[in-house]
């Protein structure tokens, strides 16, 4: 009878130090990280999996720049700059040390290959040409910044500069880091320039290297940003996708060279081995047919607006469920992407996920002759 009390004296033990402590279920796991701070987080929900200290303020050296490919996707997507934008090299942006791409004042790039430098090369002086062609000036785009943070809910963020060297009152989270992340992956051209491995500069003549080693030594590993000064010590925010599940890590003052790059693959080493995710509809998935009235056509099909499905712990695939909710008939004209129904997605019995069933087509009125034609059909048949 003794063994079964030892083990539920020292359950007990446990539990009143982890109390103690302050440590959670999720910062408990065992998992030898030497960051200081670091979070592990599911991309889909924002379900923080592992943690530690991920609320400190550090450093977040050139992770900063992850802000700034938001800013300039922004943008991008709502037109107010193109790909094939020239942007200008200031003295400002000459004058920038650190890792560089060593623009000359006056020199000339595209949009695309400024975005690039920064993306893949790291470069300082690209992210101050950006943020003056976006902003008019380095200062107005570092205003732009902490308001973004702030529309994210970011309490730990605060930015003084577009790059990332170190500097006083600059300072960003492990979470808040994650929570970035999970946001710039709404905007495709970051994950798409942070995924380039090598790039070849001005025709070929700077060649450029993802600073991210995770590319070569992880699998599913595609995008985000290292961080390094003296200050900040090795940082990373990074993401990796396997069989449907996407995870997000951030790592904060690893204290040896690669270690940012060690610690994150222990982060998702322990994500994928734990988690899996329990998929219905992929985006753009056919999930129905909605009956149109009084349109050129009788009917459109329904596509998922989103992925439909959850994370959830391996073996407990069972509890997660779906149910539809559809418009069965609705009078034209019906827009391409005009909502006709939902998916709810359930762990348990909760509800943990809503994505819209939107018209995959226009529908447009068919006008009296396609009424008079449909009637006479219908007069023939009966």
């Amino acid at each position: 009878m003794r063994q079964p009390v030892k083990s539920l004296v020292w359950i007990m033990i446990c539990l009143v130090l982890l109390t103690l402590g302050g440590v959670s279920p999720v910062q408990a796991a065992q998992v030898e990280v030497e960051a200081e701070s670091y979070v592990l987080i599911d991309a889909d929900s924002g379900k923080v999996l592992l943690a530690q200290d991920e609320h400190k303020r550090l450093a977040p050296a050139s992770m900063t720049k992850l802000m700034t490919m938001i800013l300039a996707a922004q943008d991008l997507e709502e037109g107010k700059v193109s790909v094939k934008d020239k942007v200008i090299t200031s003295e400002e942006a000459w004058k920038m040390g650190g890792s560089q791409i060593y623009l000359e004042p006056g020199e000339e790039m595209t949009f695309e290959e400024m975005m690039i430098a920064v993306a893949v090369g790291s470069a300082n002086d690209a992210s101050v040409a950006i943020a003056e062609h976006l902003e008019g000036t380095h200062q107005n785009f570092v205003d732009r910044m902490n308001r973004q943070a702030k529309m994210l809910g970011l309490k730990n963020t605060n930015f003084v500069n577009a790059y990332g060297l170190s500097a006083e009152n600059h300072y960003s989270s492990a979470y808040d880091m994650a929570v970035m992340a999970r946001y710039a992956l709404q905007y495709p051209k970051i994950l798409e320039y942070t995924s380039i491995k090598e790039y070849n500069l001005r025709q070929g003549e700077f060649k450029l290297y993802n600073t991210n080693k995770l590319l070569w030594w992880y699998e599913g590993a595609d995008g985000f940003k290292t961080g390094w000064t003296n200050e900040a010590k090795y940082c990373l925010t990074a993401t990796a996708k396997r069989d449907g599940l996407r995870l997000i890590g951030a790592v904060m003052a690893s204290p040896k060279q690669h270690g940012n790059h060690r610690d994150m693959m222990k982060l998702f080493n322990y994500g994928f081995a734990k988690y899996a995710y329990k998929n219905f509809f992929s985006r753009g998935s056919v999930c129905g047919v909605v009956s149109v009235g009084k349109g050129i056509g009788d009917s459109v099909e329904v596509i998922a607006e989103d992925d439909v499905g959850a994370i959830v712990e391996k073996g407990q695939e069972e509890k997660i469920t779906t149910e539809k909710r559809l418009q069965t008939y609705i009078d034209a004209p019906v827009e391409r992407g005009q909502k006709l129904g939902e998916m709810r997605v359930y762990h348990d019995g909760d509800l943990v996920k809503e994505v819209n069933l939107i018209a995959a087509a226009d529908v447009p009125r068919g006008g009296l002759i396609k009424e008079i034609m449909k009637m006479l059909a219908e007069t023939y048949l009966l």
